[in-house]
Order: structure tokens, then sequence, then C-alpha cells
């Protein structure tokens, strides 16, 4: 089920779509002294993503206050990268739910199929149950759920939470948008 969505360009260019919303926001709102923000989007070199993704799905958005002295830089939240991480978001989100699988081969398999090294995954895991678990991100969110969400179960309990929600492609946004703000001023706001 997730697997068909990690190779599916149409997802990555809904999330782009997000990306750019998110980004038309931060820049109307304008920085805090007052002034406007210009465009200092970058590119990046993300791995794990479909074949036939368009350009623009490697562009990270940021401004820069238009104010001398300030130029203070405003990187909106991301629901295609995770932080800092190279590759992209979903993959960090979803490959250690999916290697939680019933054999070693399995596991193998999608390491191969998405070219991440097993240690990669196990530190992905680690990072969720560890760094993400004890982050501002996930200390400001965790109260909004109905339930209590396992710490030592994620990612896979945190898409578990939103479990009301029917299709998986909204499901995997939804928890994306949960933790987008890792990496960002916003994170840090916290």
């Amino acid at each position: 089920m997730y697997q068909s969505l990690l190779r599916d360009s149409r997802f990555f260019d809904l999330l782009l779509k997000f990306d750019e919303e998110q980004a038309r926001e931060v820049q109307r709102a304008g920085c805090p002294c007052g002034g406007a923000l210009h465009s200092a989007r970058y590119a990046r070199k993300p791995r794990g993503g479909p074949a036939g993704l368009g350009a623009g799905s490697t562009v990270r958005f940021s401004f820069c206050c238009a104010t001398e002295g300030c130029r203070r830089r405003a990187t909106p939240p991301s629901l295609r990268f995770l932080g800092r991480k190279v590759f992209f978001g979903v993959l960090v989100l979803l490959l250690p739910v999916m290697r939680d699988g019933p054999t070693p081969e399995r596991r193998d398999r999608l390491c191969e199929g998405f070219s991440v090294s097993v240690r990669t995954v196990r530190r992905w895991c680690r990072f969720w149950r560890e760094a993400f678990a004890t982050s501002r991100v996930w200390q400001a969110a965790r109260g909004h759920f109905a339930a209590p969400v396992r710490e030592g179960g994620l990612p896979g309990s945190l898409l578990d939470a939103f479990g009301e929600i029917g299709d998986t492609e909204s499901r995997v946004v939804a928890a994306l948008r949960l933790v987008s703000p890792i990496g960002t001023r916003v994170d840090r706001a916290f």
C-alpha cells in the first residue's frame, strides 16, 4: 500500500503543490521586522524519488528579508524535505514502517528497491524513536491526539493515529504536515 505511493510521481507533485502553497503564505506574511520577503530558494539533491519527477521537485523554498540590516531568512515547513535529511521525507517516514515486515528478505528488497542501506533505515528508526520523540514539534503536537501515540512505535504509531482518514495518500500527507516543521524556524519557536 505505501510502496506504490513511494513510486508515484503524481504524489510527489502533490507534495510540491502543498509546499508551494505554504511558501506563498510565508512570503505573504512577510518578515517580523515588517520587510518584504524575497525568494532565496535553493536546489536540493534528494534521493529516493520516483522516475519522472520534474525539476521543481528538488527546489527548497526559502526567503530572505529585503530590509537592509535584517536579511533574516524564512524557510517554510516542507512536506517533501524532512529537515536536513538527504532522502525525501516520505521515505524517511514510510520505510521504517515498511521494514518491520515478516522477513529480512523483504527488508532487503525494500532497501535495494529504494537505494537505501539497511543501516540508514535503522538510523531513521532511531531518529523517530529518540530525536523526534523528544523534539519540540512532537512535544507540541502529541497532545492533539484523542488516544496516546506510542513513542516506541514511531513512525508507524503516528500513521495509525491518523487511522480515521480513509485513504492512504491523505493519511501520509496528514502525518507529513505534522512533522513538516522539523528543521525550520517554526521548530525552533516551540
